[in-house]
């Protein structure tokens, strides 16, 4: 199994103390991060993108610039790139330049976003989301394998014999597409043979397992072998027994329950609201991994049993003190990832994965 280290940069007061580092220390750490991360021997870093609410992932190209440059061999990528709401063709200019930085290093996953206020900002309607997605996932395609390219669609403006530049490092980079609740997304991968990432971070596992296999089905319905599936989870933390880790991180957890349901009150679509209210529900049946490094291998590996997922995706809680974070992390590495991979195999970023970043060498 591959493993990636995903952050989409939430920056808000400490839930208990409601202390908050200033914005230009919170992204100074996104890229310290990344580098700690590159080091341990993580095969990914990701970085959101939100445009509402309290993040400062608004400019993920710029912060990937910043890791291209700060990291040597690690795979970058996005958790995710908004497509709904961006031009194709801007898109398709950033994300090129990104990946000529970093030297063939990048990889980006795609999705509308799980954030409604984000469309008014741009003049979008929330209704056609998805065809949105849709349309500018066509063309982003097509203006990162072409030349010259021919464009009539719905929502943007025709094009007439347009290359964007720069042009990727070594050819088109890969494309995943990201899901917490839509057939949509899955289906749109399904169609065009690309992998898929599954948000798995607030709900049961049987309502990301849905997606995973209607993934599957539509795959071999369009007559291709099903693609590479990655899986985030519902926050990582690690100590020397259950009951420690549980306890420290109760304050954290419940604290985010708390903001999500004030925050969605009324909302009854899946992925707005933490389906477990407590800790101990969110650790015995949900995607939390939070327990001593054996228990949190057996959960990835229980969760393995399901998904079939290549890579594993996880996030640490910023309002932990930043040395915690990089203890839980080292952890995680040197003490959980040997146990899954003892396991779990994939060609996933392998010599035998076709679409592998030329520039990956982690």
């Amino acid at each position: 199994m591959r493993f990636q280290v995903l952050d989409i940069v939430p920056h808000a007061p400490h839930p208990v103390t409601g202390e908050i580092v200033s914005v230009h220390e919170r992204l100074r750490r996104v890229v310290e991060t990344a580098v700690l991360a590159e080091r341990l021997g993580f095969d990914s870093y990701a970085v959101g993108e939100r445009h509402a609410g309290e993040f400062v992932s608004s400019a993920p190209t710029v912060l990937l610039g910043a890791l291209a440059q700060a990291t040597s061999r690690i795979l970058l990528s996005t958790g995710v790139t908004v497509l709904s709401l961006l031009d194709p063709v801007r898109v398709a200019e950033d994300y090129a330049t990104v990946d000529q930085l970093s030297g063939g290093r990048l990889e980006i996953v795609i999705g509308k976003g799980n954030e409604d206020k984000h469309f008014p900002l741009f003049g979008l309607e929330l209704a056609r989301q998805y065809e949105y997605l849709t349309e500018n996932y066509e063309l982003l395609r097509r203006l990162l394998r072409e030349e010259n390219v021919d464009w009539a669609g719905i929502h943007h403006h025709d094009l007439h014999g347009v290359t964007t530049h720069p042009r990727p490092f070594a050819g088109p980079f890969r494309i995943w597409h990201g899901s917490a609740t839509s057939t949509d997304a899955v289906d749109l991968a399904a169609k065009w043979g690309d992998p898929i990432f599954t948000a798995n971070a607030l709900q049961p596992r049987e309502n990301y397992l849905v997606l995973i296999e209607r993934y599957r089905e539509q795959c071999a319905l369009h007559g291709r072998e099903p693609g590479y599936v990655g899986s985030g989870s519902g926050g990582l933390f690690l100590a020397d027994t259950d009951e420690e880790a549980i306890a420290e991180y109760r304050p954290l957890y419940e604290a985010q329950v708390a903001k999500l349901n004030a925050a969605h009150a009324g909302d009854t679509r899946k992925g707005k609201r933490l389906t477990f209210e407590t800790i101990e529900e969110a650790v015995a049946h949900g995607p939390a991994l939070v327990g001593t490094p054996e228990r949190v291998a057996a959960k990835i590996l229980d969760y393995h049993k399901a998904f079939r997922h290549d890579v594993q995706s996880v996030s640490v809680n910023p309002a932990l003190p930043h040395e915690r974070q990089q203890e839980v992390l080292t952890r995680f590495a040197e003490e959980v990832i040997p146990l899954v991979r003892r396991e779990v195999t994939t060609t996933l970023w392998g010599p035998e994965d076709p679409g592998r970043a030329a520039g990956f060498t982690a």
